[in-house]
Parts: C-alpha cells; sequence; structure tokens
C-alpha cells in the first residue's frame, strides 16, 4: 500500500526486540501488552503474512494504520484497509480455517466462539476525518453529537457483518478515540494543556460506545456474544493527571515527531529520539510510549473479565 500511515522504519520500535515491525511505538503497543497478560506467548502476525490453515488459527491482526470506521477516513494519508475492508479480509480467512476443519462449519464455529477479538476503532475518524476540514467535509456536515451516532450505528453494522462469519465469541471493544493534549493541540484552547474541543467530541463517541456493549450484551441482536468496554480514554486520563505516579515527566511533548510539541508530524525515518523514553507518555502526536501502553493494559486487564476457557488467539482489527 502506497500510504504515510508507516511505523516500518525508525524510530519506531527503538526499544522492541524485533525492531521496526509497524508499531506506532518505541516498543511493544497496548494490544501486545494485553495479549501477555491473558497468555499468548508470541506474537499475532498481520492479515498480509498469515494465510496457511496453521497459521492463520494462532490468530490474525487485521489493523491497518489510518483505518477508520467511515470509508473515506484516513485517505489524506494514502492507501489503507478500512475497517469494512478488514471484516472482508476476516472473512476470507474464515474460509481458509474452514478447508483446515474439512469443511465442517460447526466444528469451526465452536473454535471460533471461543476466541477473543479486539476492535478498537473510532480515532482516526476523528483525528484524520472529522477535524481535518480543509480535506473532508464531514464537521460541516455533522454535529458532533451526529458524527458520533453515525459512527456508532456504521460500528454496529461492521460487527453484526463480522459475527455472520462465525458463531458469537468475546469481543472487547476499546475507546480508542482517546485523551488528546498538547502534543497535538492545533485546534483547542492555546491556554490549556488538553484540546478539550476533540475531548468533548469523542466523548460522545466513548459514552455511545458504552451504551452499545450494554445494549449487545442485554439484547437478542448477537445472542451468546460477550462484549467487554475498555476505557481507555479514561486510563489515558489517569496517567496524564497523576503522571507523576507512573513516572512520567513529560506529558505535553512527543517523545519524537515534527511540529509544536513534536505533535504535528509522526517520527520522520531515522530521527533522533528522546534518550529516556520511560519519561514520556507520548511517543509521537498520537501514540503513547511502550510504558503507557504496559500501564494501559494493566489497567484494562485488572479492571475487565473474561471467560474461559478461550483458545490462544486473537483476531485483532484496529
Amino acid at each position: 500500500m502506497l500510504t504515510l500511515a508507516r511505523a516500518n522504519y525508525g524510530p519506531y520500535g527503538i526499544d522492541f526486540p524485533l525492531g521496526a515491525t509497524g508499531r506506532f511505538t518505541n516498543g511493544v503497543e497496548n494490544l501486545r501488552n494485553a495479549q501477555r497478560l491473558i497468555g499468548f506467548q508470541n506474537f499475532i502476525p498481520p492479515f498480509a503474512r498469515a494465510r496457511a490453515p496453521r497459521e492463520v488459527l494462532r490468530g490474525v491482526n487485521f489493523a491497518s494504520g489510518a483505518a477508520g470506521i467511515r470509508e473515506e477516513t484516513g485517505n489524506n494519508l494514502g492507501d489503507h484497509a478500512s475497517l469494512s475492508q478488514q471484516v472482508t479480509n476476516f472473512g476470507n480467512v474464515v474460509q481458509v480455517m474452514l478447508r483446515y476443519f474439512r469443511g465442517d462449519a460447526s466444528l469451526l464455529n465452536s473454535y471460533l466462539g471461543r476466541c477473543i477479538f479486539f476492535s478498537g476503532m473510532g480515532s482516526n475518524d476523528y483525528l484524520n476525518n472529522y477535524f481535518m476540514s480543509n480535506f473532508y467535509t464531514t464537521s460541516s456536515d455533522y454535529t458532533p453529537k451526529a458524527f458520533a451516532s453515525v459512527l456508532l450505528q456504521d460500528y454496529a453494522n461492521q460487527l453484526a457483518v463480522r459475527n455472520s462469519h462465525s458463531s458469537y465469541p468475546q469481543f472487547a471493544l476499546s475507546t480508542k478515540t482517546s485523551f488528546q493534549t498538547s502534543a497535538n493541540n492545533n485546534t483547542g484552547n492555546n491556554s490549556s494543556r488538553c484540546n478539550e474541543k476533540i475531548n468533548d467530541a469523542v466523548s460522545m463517541f466513548n459514552s455511545g460506545l458504552k451504551r452499545l456493549v450494554q445494549r449487545f450484551n442485554g439484547g437478542t441482536e448477537l445472542p451468546g456474544a460477550k462484549f467487554v468496554y475498555l476505557d481507555f480514554y479514561k486510563s489515558t486520563s489517569d496517567l496524564y493527571r497523576n503522571s507523576s505516579q507512573y513516572g512520567f515527566e513529560v506529558i505535553d511533548k512527543g517523545c519524537c515527531g515534527v511540529g509544536r510539541n513534536n505533535g504535528q508530524i509522526t517520527c520522520l525515518p531515522l530521527q533522533q529520539p528522546c534518550p529516556d523514553r520511560r519519561k514520556y507518555l507520548f511517543w509521537d502526536a498520537f501514540h503513547p510510549t511502550e510504558l503507557a501502553n504496559v500501564l494501559l493494559a494493566q489497567s484494562s486487564f485488572s479492571t475487565q473479565s473474561f471467560t474461559y476457557p478461550i483458545n490462544i488467539q486473537q483476531l485483532a482489527m484496529s
């Protein structure tokens, strides 16, 4: 894909054993930390590299940089696989797995029904769509409340399509539209260290997402599925407001990047990052450092519950 939304070069991965692998942080990202806590031993391969049935049985990551719930989200950065394309890719993987199960759809559904699916969507729909009025018209087409409503409806529809490919497993839906500070504050009040305009808008989406989880768990739309709401917005806010307790000394500036507070463009290839990444809350303009990711995963895992047994597998869409 031809895209600017890449992290397959240094200094990304500077603290990761395998180097730069496309993760938007200096080390291990939040999802991988959560996998460790659940019990995953190996890294889950991306969709582009996992093809053989035995490979996909270990889990597949469908994530795509700059992807959003809306089809046009992220077009300003180039090619990407939107959520609908990720759902299609998942359907293709299910067909590959069906061959491994010798065409026994019932057995395959039983297997998929014991998996955990992580989906963290929404942030790009705001940062690379709604709040980019020079490229998109959504901010003039919708009020913040209406836009959140449209996003949630599209999200619910996509989750229903995904479930048509298999039986109903466990889902972890995260509020990936998380806390925006002055590191990437281009539209907020300059006297504030936080971008309240963005925070207020995404809070509407996050509140609606929580209600959507409650609706799915209490209704008949997706019977048998268990949804867990992961409030990354709240967790990130806690890291920001109580930064000294976690050892963070810099909370409004990226460890690397370009522009004011290193918060307008992500890390450039071979750019020299800050020497002590553990003191920084943000790695680049939009993503947490490895330490912040570790703390976010621990917070999510300690406050949520998953039903066992599960397959040591995760099919991730983010």
